[in-house]
């Protein structure tokens, strides 16, 4: 038996997809620091058109532990986003186990990288497959336990600034994530109803395994051949109004426990740059040459 949760979120069950690693564990921590149980949703599995490896079991478990070692309990699901059924199959056990949701953090998510009319049919719809339709459907399969506790709750989707403005060789990535403004502004209308919020939150480059890796390097450096984390470091750090080039995986966890807690309680249908600025400018410096 656990001990008695204090904090923002004491006595919350949230749902966290993508949670074996990055972000997603980041923000599993979090929300356990703050006095909630957690429900990791994970594929733990390779992604064919992602250009860096996906989070594996052992990741899922290392995850698992951080959560324990809080004093708050966690369960482990290995689903895909992709699947409705194994979603729901997810939200059934972690409702059994737990006896209740209150929190729903729909943050799977792949990057991958071509120019739009080069780009060839399975990487475009295996990018919307997972950052656009995965979400509805995290949300799909997780809102009506949400609607079913009567004690109101909150949706967080994952989106980024590629949601709030275009970037070149990701077509497809800005358009689902463009997308999930759209969907959470509806969701936040239908929802609101049962006092449940919706909001989307907009992260400026993360320092996670989804940058740092040799694709992304060379992508915001230009095609530079041997480029690296420093030398993708200078290009990104042109990109933001504040001297940096990226963020901690904790600064989006911080804005993700603050839209799932009591002191959002009015604020729904909201699109939260954590940007670094990125989003400031009327243009932003063009990435690749």
């Amino acid at each position: 038996m656990s001990a008695p949760a204090a904090g923002r979120l004491a006595g919350k069950v949230a749902l966290i997809t993508g949670g074996a690693r990055g972000q997603g564990r980041s923000h599993a921590v979090r929300f356990a620091e703050e006095g909630a149980d957690v429900v990791l949703v994970d594929l733990c599995e390779p992604v064919g058109s992602a250009p860096y490896p996906m989070a594996d079991v052992a990741d899922l478990e290392q995850t698992v532990k951080l959560v324990e070692d809080l004093d708050r309990r966690a369960l482990a699901v290995r689903a895909d986003v992709r699947d409705l059924a194994a979603l729901q199959s997810a939200v059934a056990d972690a409702v059994a186990a737990f006896g209740r949701l209150d929190v729903v953090v729909a943050n799977a998510g792949i990057a991958s990288y071509a120019p739009a009319l080069e780009m060839d049919e399975g990487t475009w719809q295996e990018m919307i497959d997972i950052n656009l339709t995965g979400v509805w459907k995290t949300v799909r399969a997780a809102a009506p336990a949400l609607v079913d506790g009567g004690r109101g709750g909150a949706v967080v989707l994952t989106s980024s600034v590629a949601g709030l403005i275009g970037f070149p060789a990701l077509a497809h990535y800005c358009a689902a994530k463009h997308g999930l403004v759209g969907l959470a502004k509806v969701l936040a209308v239908e929802l609101a109803p049962h006092g449940i919020r919706v909001n989307s939150v907009h992260p400026t480059n993360v320092d996670t395994d989804m940058i740092q890796n040799p694709a992304i390097h060379a992508l915001f450096s230009g095609g530079v051949p041997g480029a690296d984390r420093d030398t993708a470091a200078a290009a990104m750090k042109a990109m933001h109004a504040l001297p940096i080039s990226w963020v901690d995986a904790v600064d989006i966890s911080n804005a993700v426990v603050w839209l799932a807690s009591d002191e959002a309680r009015y604020v729904t249908g909201i699109a939260l740059p954590v940007d670094g600025g990125m989003t400031a400018p009327y243009t932003v410096p063009h990435p690749v040459d």
